[in-house]
């Protein structure tokens, strides 16, 4: 066999990478091959404990309570993570293997020459968390348009796609095009994650050890391994804080919106009563049309309406959040939907269709769009003070 192995030794261990493509039969076969004849004592795979047990339990989306989804925030987070399982389908489909083939070989030759199993990627609700804290407001909005937008890419994947593979893992490949515009997204997708495995990797127990990696992390694992100088784990699974500026804009703006309406009445009742119209509609009307263009229950509609003009004035709420657990009580998602969450991704007839995606889009479209009528009846009630004073 022609042997694509990075092998290094350092502090009395001998470290071998091997890169591989996470849709390919050969590269699962040089994982097999590689390790019967190195026989490590631990090995390392490019998985987190979340996708350790996606890989071993692919029915897990069955089980997911969206409701629980909704109240802990993940929205995103799932939407994400159904991104990226569509994208693996896709190539799988496409190239007639089950995606993640080379890891499964990893696990199981674990069992089979009684070595230590490694979970050595950091987890991906983390490193999604990390990109989304490094962005400002407007920058999220473009990278939530983005993401959106690649989802209704129907580009055939040919040969030469899966040859490309070579050169990445799964989760860069699926954001390629997202990442190409956002430069942060490439240092938290490739670099941080390089610095991570290579930390876990050299920690390690034995002293042969291999790792199975997406051929792009090696040469970034091996340097940071051969440096020397090797990450602090704690260091890249916290998330950067807040901005003192995203409290202050959360908090600033609701309290200047009262504090205007309140001088207004102050002036003219008549113009007071005005603004606290145009404040309902504008938020009502916008959020309940996000959620209309979701495809969202007529209750739920209902709910963004009468939602938005309240929790807008609060930013520990959001409108979407109520909608969308109105949505998920009205439309029960059913096991068919959890089954056909990647193949319904793909379309927005299928998002639109599929009850797990059309509450996901409730959430996020009901919130988008509350925020655009918190900016547009901002400005409207500020115009009404200034008519109101000046007049």
């Amino acid at each position: 066999m022609d042997k694509q192995w990075t092998t290094l030794r350092t502090q009395g261990k001998e470290i071998t990478l091997i890169g591989t493509a996470h849709v390919s039969k050969v590269s699962a076969q040089e994982v097999k091959e590689a390790l019967e004849e190195i026989h490590p004592d631990s090995i390392c795979i490019e998985l987190d404990e979340d996708r350790y047990q996606s890989l071993l339990h692919p029915g897990q989306w069955e089980q997911t309570d969206i409701v629980q989804v909704i109240k802990q925030k993940k929205t995103g987070f799932l939407l994400a993570n159904i991104i990226l399982s569509s994208y693996q389908k896709k190539i799988a489909k496409k190239m007639d293997i089950s995606a993640g083939a080379e890891m499964l070989q990893g696990i199981q030759s674990a069992k089979e020459l009684n070595a230590e199993l490694v979970l050595a990627d950091r987890r991906i609700q983390t490193t999604f968390s990390r990109i989304w804290r490094k962005h400002s407001f407007w920058q999220k909005c473009k990278l939530l348009t983005s993401i959106i937008f690649s989802l209704f890419d129907d580009e055939d994947i040919t040969e030469a796609d899966l040859e490309q593979l070579k050169q990445s893992d799964m989760l860069e490949s699926a954001l390629k095009e997202v990442g190409d515009s956002f430069p942060v997204v490439a240092e938290v997708l490739i670099h941080e994650r390089d610095q991570y495995l290579a930390a876990k990797i050299a920690q390690a127990q034995g002293p042969k050890i291999v790792a199975v990696l997406g051929a792009a992390h090696v040469p970034g694992v091996a340097s940071q391994i051969e440096s020397g100088n090797l990450a602090d784990l704690k260091e890249l699974d916290s998330l950067p804080p807040k901005s003192i500026w995203g409290k202050v804009i959360g908090w600033g703006i609701p309290i200047a919106i009262i504090v205007v309406i309140v001088a207004t009445f102050l002036n003219s009742h008549s113009a007071g009563w005005e603004q606290i119209q145009s404040w309902i509609l504008w938020n009502g009307t916008l959020s309940a049309l996000g959620t209309l263009l979701a495809g969202g229950h007529v209750l739920s509609i209902l709910t963004a309406f009468i939602a938005a003009p309240i929790t807008s004035l609060n930013p520990l709420l959001a409108a979407g959040w109520f909608a969308g657990l109105v949505e998920a009580s009205v439309r029960k998602p059913k096991v068919r939907d959890f089954e056909k969450l990647t193949e319904d991704v793909n379309s927005v007839k299928g998002m639109w269709k599929n009850r797990v995606t059309r509450i996901l889009l409730v959430v996020i479209l009901a919130n988008v769009f509350s925020s655009l009528g918190t900016f547009i009846g901002g400005t409207d009630i500020i115009k009404t003070f200034l008519e109101t004073v000046f007049r």
